[in-house]
Parts: C-alpha cells; sequence; structure tokens
C-alpha cells in the first residue's frame, strides 16, 4: 500500500475529482507522489500482489505538524493560538476537502483487509468548503479572536479540490464519519492542551 495524494491531479479541470481525472501535477511533491504511486502499482503488476494506492486530500487531527509544511488547519490553528495574523494565499474563496485522520485509518485498514482491492482511490471527505468558511469555524472552534490577512496565491496551489469517494466505498466500503466541526472542536481540544503543556 502506498500513500499518495490529491496533489497528483494538478489544476482541475472538473469536480468531484475522480481517479480518472487527468493527472497534471504542478508541484514537485505532486510529481514525487506521482512517481511513487505509479512504482506501487507496476509492482503489484509484475509480481500479481495486491498493491493499493490511497490518494489523499486535505488530512487533518491530532497530533499533526503545524509548521511550514503542514496542513493549513494546524498552521492556522496554531497561529491563532499565539496571537499571530492568519494568512491566506489568494481571496479565500479557494475550496478543499478536508478529512479527518480518524477518516482516513479506516480507509487503510479497509483497503487493507478487504481481498481483491487493486488500483489507485481517492480518500477524502466528499465534501469541500472555502478557506474563508474554515476561518469562521476555526474561530467557533478555538474560541478566541485572531486577525486575517490576504497574500497573493500562491504558484502551485490549486483553486477548488473536492474528491470524488465513490470507487473507495464501492471497493472496500470507506464511508468518512466524522465530519468539520466535530474533528475542529477534537484538534482545537488538543492545540489548546498542547499550548498550555509548552507555556508551563
Amino acid at each position: 500500500m502506498a500513500s499518495s495524494s490529491a496533489g497528483i491531479f494538478g489544476e482541475l479541470k472538473t469536480l468531484p475529482i475522480r481517479e480518472d481525472h487527468p493527472i497534471e501535477p504542478d508541484s514537485p511533491y505532486g510529481a514525487s507522489k506521482l512517481c511513487a504511486e505509479k512504482e506501487t502499482l507496476a509492482f503489484g503488476k509484475l509480481y500479481g500482489i495486491e498493491t493499493v494506492c490511497l490518494r489523499y486530500f486535505n488530512v487533518y487531527g491530532p497530533h499533526q505538524r503545524f509548521d511550514a509544511y503542514g496542513n493549513v488547519i494546524p498552521i492556522f490553528t496554531f497561529q491563532a493560538l499565539r496571537n499571530e495574523a492568519l494568512t491566506i494565499f489568494g481571496d479565500g474563496e479557494q475550496t478543499r476537502d478536508f478529512v479527518n485522520v480518524h477518516d482516513v485509518v479506516q480507509a487503510n485498514i479497509r483497503a487493507a483487509m478487504t481481498p481483491g482491492v487493486r488500483g489507485a482511490f481517492n480518500i477524502g471527505s466528499g465534501t469541500r468548503i472555502s478557506i474563508n468558511g474554515l476561518i469562521e469555524k476555526l474561530r467557533r472552534a478555538l474560541e478566541v479572536s485572531f486577525d486575517v490577512q490576504y497574500g497573493q496565491p500562491r504558484p502551485g496551489d490549486v483553486r477548488d479540490s473536492l474528491a470524488d469517494i465513490t470507487a473507495a466505498r464501492i471497493a472496500f466500503g470507506f464511508c468518512p464519519s466524522v465530519g468539520l466541526d466535530d474533528g475542529l472542536a477534537e484538534y482545537a481540544a488538543w492545540a489548546h492542551q498542547e499550548v498550555f503543556e509548552f507555556a508551563h
């Protein structure tokens, strides 16, 4: 099994994104994930092994890194808890499909334990939200005030993202169960504790 990424698709041509969407990564990260995916599937075909590649969308959850290479949720969360301004690159109306780590774990278990599963599958929530909408949900979850500033869009960032998870549902019963509000509440509680422990 290989951990792939929605980053392999590049700028999107259709929504929601199915597995057969054109693959044209716009970043070295996406290109590296595509390379690993191709190698995994080729190895499986060559040696007759059941190989699976799970294309994660925007995964978030407790214990996630919050440095410059992390997901926007941990980055924004810890900036807010440190009384720093949050920077949105672009107008904030770009959308993302955020999937909770608990659902990603279940996807991995189901894909590994279901006989006969082969190929590449999207793993997302099947829903999307704008970054501006995410900011408002974070305000409620964190119960802190923070400033937001806007910067220029970053090269390689897609405008919209939304996973079609039909194939994973059919192949191994993948069904996300953690909504964004509940997932953010759990993440906020963990982040508050992390900041408290660091301060003491």
